[in-house]
């Protein structure tokens, strides 16, 4: 098995700075609207309002968290926060979506401290500052609004509760299988050579790949979503689906890395959108009967 060595987050072009608003506005602002709609909708219903609460103050406690840890800026904090108030609400209690989603955040995070010297020393470490707004945006957005039928499920009955879990599990499991093999296969990988080509490149050259990162990621992905079946219910069928659609989408990653990425057609906020869009999209097309 092969994967992706890191993107230089360094190199990120000015003039496709757009596409990181795009990936901002696409998400944050859905995600916002809806979590306040669904807190004024139980707020005031004296048997669900501990739903509300509970999301607010996970949130906050969750983007105080972060920040304080470096691991974000103060923009991504708070996008982070909104995210988390909305997969509280999308599923609140103990059998949340917030399960897989710490399993995310714990797992990129060891990663991306794991062997920092080195990649200090090859120019492609992240900055000291954390993720930003559009990072975070780019890797929990889909997973998030994946999610919002799940409320609906619950709520009104319809039929989106089975292909929601689903597709936001590949998401998040995606972006965690892109993080972990990216940050890993450059310490611990060997020579990365590009998806397209097999030509051996130098280290985080968009779209190259490496055999332990790819193991690597593949085990983070199912890790989370071992993590969310056990939480949300999910069979075991289903999860070996969404298993499917992440590992497919960190491949899609790679590959878009090494063509688009690689001639400035797309920023890296871009293709990690992109990719866990097409594992939750694969996720939900495997599902539907």
């Amino acid at each position: 098995m092969i994967t992706e060595t890191p993107h230089p987050r360094s190199a990120q072009l000015p003039r496709l700075r757009w596409q990181s608003q795009c990936v901002l506005l696409a998400t944050v602002p859905l995600a916002g609207c809806w979590a306040a709609l669904a807190i004024l909708s139980v707020i005031g219903t004296p048997h669900m309002a501990w739903i509300a609460w509970e999301a607010l103050g996970i949130s906050i406690a969750f983007a105080a968290l972060v920040f304080a840890m470096r691991a974000a800026t103060l923009g991504a904090a708070i996008t982070g926060g909104i995210f988390t108030c909305a997969l509280c609400l999308q599923t609140p209690g103990w059998h949340t979506a917030l399960w897989p989603l710490l399993a995310l955040f714990l797992l990129t995070h060891a990663a991306t401290r794991f062997g920092r010297s080195r990649k200090e020393q090859l120019g492609i470490a992240e900055g000291n500052r954390g993720r930003t707004a559009s990072q975070v945006a780019a890797n929990l957005g889909v997973g998030v609004l994946a999610g919002i039928p799940e409320i609906a499920a619950r709520l009104g009955g319809y039929p989106f509760q089975r292909i929601a879990l689903i597709a936001m599990l590949a998401a998040f499991a995606e972006a965690t299988a892109d993080t972990v093999s990216s940050e890993l296969g450059q310490v611990l990988g060997g020579e990365p050579r590009m998806l397209t080509t097999f030509r051996r490149v130098p280290p985080g050259t968009d779209g190259a790949i490496t055999l332990l990162g790819t193991f690597s990621g593949s085990l983070a992905a199912l890790i989370v979503i071992a993590v969310g079946a056990f939480a949300l219910a999910v069979p075991r069928t289903d999860a070996l689906l969404a298993l499917a659609a992440a590992v497919i989408g960190l491949f899609v990653d790679s590959l878009l890395g090494a063509i688009p990425e690689r001639r400035g057609w797309l920023n890296n906020d871009a293709v990690n959108a992109l990719s866990t869009l097409t594992a939750a999209a694969l996720a939900a097309s495997f599902s539907t009967p």
